[in-house]
C-alpha cells in the first residue's frame, strides 16, 4: 500500500497525495541550443514523458524555458545550482517547477527571495541530494554520505524553505549505490511527509544503468515509498521513459500499454523466438492499450503458461499457435504469427 504524502502540482501534474507515479526525464542537449533542446523535449513528450527537466547554467539558459514551454505540454523544471537569481528568473520566465539546493545559495535573504517567487506563482521547489553533495559538517559527523547523512542533509535544505513558510517541497535523496539509495529513502520516508523523487544517480549505461534503477527504485514502490521517478541512464533519454514506464508496468503501477511476457526458450523450441519476440515488441511498442501479450515458444507448455495473457502465441514446428486467454484460437504458419498477432490486438 502506498505511502500518503504531501501533494505538490508541477504544472497541471499533482505529485504525491495518491496521485499517479510520473515518470520524468532531462534534456542532454547544450543548454546553447535551444533548437535542439526543443526538439529533443518533442520526442521525450511523444515517449511518455510527463515531467521534463532542463539544466539552466546561466542567463542565457533561461530562454529555454518559453521555447520548450511552446513546443510541448508537460511542465518542466528548472534545474539550477548555485545562483538564486537564475531561479528567480526562471519563475518569472514561467517555469513550472524549480530543483535547487537552498543551502547552496547564499543568505537566507536569498533563500526568501526564492521561497516568495515560487510561492507567488505555485511552483514546487526539489530539493536534489546525492553523495556529492552532502554538507562537510554532515559527512564529518558521519565519517561518510551514509543514509543518514544523505537524510539529515534533505530534511536540512528544507528547514530553510519551511522557516519562511514555504513547504510544496519534493525531495530527492540519490546514490549511484543501490543499498544507500535505498536505505536513505526509507529514512526519509519515516521521518517526514513531503513527495519523494526516486532514482538512483549515475546508474550507468543503458543495461547497468537499468538494473540499478529498477532495483533502487522498482523495490520502494513495491513498499509504498515513492511519488515520482526518473531513470537515469548515459543513453538517449528517451530510453529512460520507456524504462521508468516498464517498471511501473511490472509493479501494477501502470495500466497503460503492453506487457510483454516471453520464454527464454529451450531445447523445444522449433521456431525463431528471439526474432520473433523482439520483432512483437517493436511492432507493439506504441499501442497504449492496457493488455498483456505472451509470446512462447512451444505448444506444449506455451498457451499453459501464459494462462494469464491477453492474447499470444506459442511455437511449433514451423508453425505457431495463436491463442486468448490460454485457448488455442488457432494455427499459424511461422512466417505469419506476427502479423496475425498484430492484427488480432488491435481488433481488441
Amino acid at each position: 500500500m502506498r505511502q500518503q504524502s504531501k501533494q505538490v502540482f508541477a504544472g497541471k501534474v499533482a505529485i504525491g497525495g495518491g496521485a499517479p507515479i510520473s515518470v520524468q526525464s532531462m534534456l542532454n542537449v547544450p543548454a546553447s541550443d535551444i533548437e535542439g533542446n526543443v526538439r529533443q523535449a518533442v520526442e521525450l513528450e511523444r515517449a511518455g514523458c510527463e515531467i521534463l527537466r532542463v539544466s539552466i547554467p546561466d542567463q542565457a539558459a533561461v530562454a529555454l524555458i518559453p521555447a520548450i514551454k511552446q513546443a510541448v505540454q508537460i511542465p518542466l523544471v528548472a534545474d539550477i545550482h548555485f545562483d538564486y537569481r537564475l531561479a528567480l528568473e526562471s519563475a518569472a520566465a514561467g517555469i513550472d517547477k524549480i530543483r535547487i539546493n537552498p543551502g547552496n545559495i547564499g543568505g537566507s535573504d536569498h533563500v526568501k527571495a526564492v521561497a516568495d517567487a515560487c510561492r507567488q506563482r505555485g511552483i514546487p521547489i526539489r530539493i536534489g541530494v546525492n553523495s556529492g553533495s552532502v554538507e562537510k559538517e554532515i559527512l564529518a559527523k558521519y565519517g561518510a554520505p551514509t543514509p543518514e547523512a544523505l537524510v539529515e542533509s534533505a530534511l536540512y535544505h528544507a528547514s530553510l524553505l519551511e522557516c519562511f513558510d514555504f513547504t510544496d517541497i519534493v525531495l530527492s535523496i540519490k546514490s549511484s549505490d543501490v543499498d544507500t539509495m535505498i536505505r536513505a529513502y526509507e529514512l526519509c520516508a519515516e521521518r517526514c511527509g513531503y513527495p519523494l523523487h526516486l532514482g538512483v544517480t549515475e546508474a550507468g549505461t543503458e543495461r547497468m544503468g537499468l538494473v540499478k534503477s529498477s532495483i533502487g527504485i522498482g523495490s520502494l514502490l513495491q513498499r509504498g515509498i515513492g511519488d515520482t521517478i526518473r531513470v537515469s541512464l548515459t543513453a538517449d533519454p528517451v530510453k529512460e521513459i520507456a524504462a521508468g514506464m516498464d517498471i511501473l508496468k511490472a509493479l501494477n503501477l501502470r495500466n497503460e500499454g503492453i506487457q510483454f511476457v516471453s520464454c527464454p526458450t529451450c531445447g523445444r523450441t522449433k521456431i525463431d523466438l528471439i526474432a520473433i519476440a523482439g520483432e512483437v515488441e517493436r511492432r507493439l511498442s506504441h499501442c497504449r492499450k492496457p493488455i498483456k501479450v505472451a509470446v512462447m515458444g512451444c505448444a506444449v507448455n506455451g498457451p499453459g503458461e501464459a494462462r494469464e495473457a491477453d492474447i499470444g502465441i506459442a511455437g511449433g514446428d514451423g508453425v505457431g499457435l495463436l491463442f486468448k486467454k490460454g485457448e488455442i484460437v488457432r494455427k499459424v504458419p511461422e512466417d505469419k504469427l506476427v502479423d496475425e498477432l498484430v492484427k488480432e490486438v488491435e481488433a481488441l
